[in-house]
């Protein structure tokens, strides 16, 4: 995938913020237009960025540094997974743990333990065990991979975290902060963009936005670590100043009738119904997370 252009990221929907009252101030600068009560962000400053990010990913990936993918959101579940399996990567789809960075020697014992019923399962030493014992190994493994699947093969603290919506995954931006981990982050108008490093301005509600900016990072992981193969060769950057104006017409600030089916009902989204004004009752919703481990 090459840098999206302003059409796609405007067909993706990227330019679509939350509800003027539901921003964050400190996205301000990032901002563009209000319309309709919904706040459109600036799509040029959203171009730079992916570049900018494009650029530092593929550095740092020729360098032999690792990248974790994290969005836990219902609409980034699947596309996290496949773009950082593409690009033989890390992820947290599902939940995250506490202490996955911070105390990753703990949560390596956890994955150690998994590897062992795998390899129990893959030789056939399960059969050997009582029917339920083997049904409650089946059941650990099941729980293990959906916490802890997308990070099983990784063997230390990453060298950049990827995040889609800070907002919802601060737990993982505080112990990244903590480890002086560079941050990447799609952030949407509701969030705090003061502690990330690299901040992609655009909504991080959409499917196809989400698709969008995360197959960027997974490109130039692909692309920095191909570089790295070729011996004393760097990888090639793409000029970060973007050129292309972002000049909307009114139909492309319309409200975003076309991108309900992608706002699927996701358990932390309150926001989200808003944002589609679909009325709700002000209700906590169920996060349906796994057990603890």
């Amino acid at each position: 995938m090459a840098i999206p252009t302003m059409k796609q990221l405007l067909e993706a929907g990227v330019h679509f913020g939350h509800q003027t009252r539901r921003w964050d101030p400190r996205m301000k600068p990032y901002i563009f237009t209000e319309r309709n009560g919904i706040h459109i962000i600036d799509l040029q400053q959203t171009m730079k960025a992916i570049k900018v990010v494009h650029n530092a990913v593929k550095t740092m990936a020729e360098a032999g540094k690792t990248v974790l993918f994290v969005g836990t959101k219902k609409q980034a579940q699947e596309t996290i997974a496949e773009d950082a399996t593409r690009c033989d990567m890390f992820y947290v789809n599902q939940r995250w743990l506490g202490g996955t960075l911070t105390n990753f020697q703990t949560i390596k014992k956890s994955i150690i333990k998994l590897q062992q019923y795998e390899k129990a399962k893959e030789d056939g030493h399960m059969a050997l065990y009582p029917r339920k014992e083997q049904a409650r190994i089946e059941k650990s493994i099941l729980n293990y991979n959906r916490s802890l699947g997308g990070i099983k093969k990784m063997k230390g603290i990453p060298g950049i975290v990827f995040i889609v919506d800070p907002k919802r995954e601060e737990l993982a931006v505080k112990e990244a902060l903590g480890l002086k981990i560079p941050i990447i982050a799609l952030a949407d108008t509701n969030c705090n963009p003061d502690n990330i490093d690299y901040v992609i301005p655009g909504n991080d509600d959409a499917i196809r936005a989400i698709s969008l900016v995360t197959g960027v990072v997974a490109d130039a992981v692909i692309l920095g670590r191909a570089s790295a193969q070729q011996a004393g060769s760097a990888p090639e950057l793409i000029p970060e100043d973007s050129e292309e104006p972002f000049m909307p017409t009114e139909e492309e600030l319309e409200p975003f009738e076309s991108f309900e089916d992608e706002f699927q009902a996701e358990p932390v989204t309150e926001d989200v119904l808003k944002k589609k004004k679909i009325k709700t009752k002000e209700e906590e919703l169920e996060e349906g997370l796994e057990e603890e481990i």
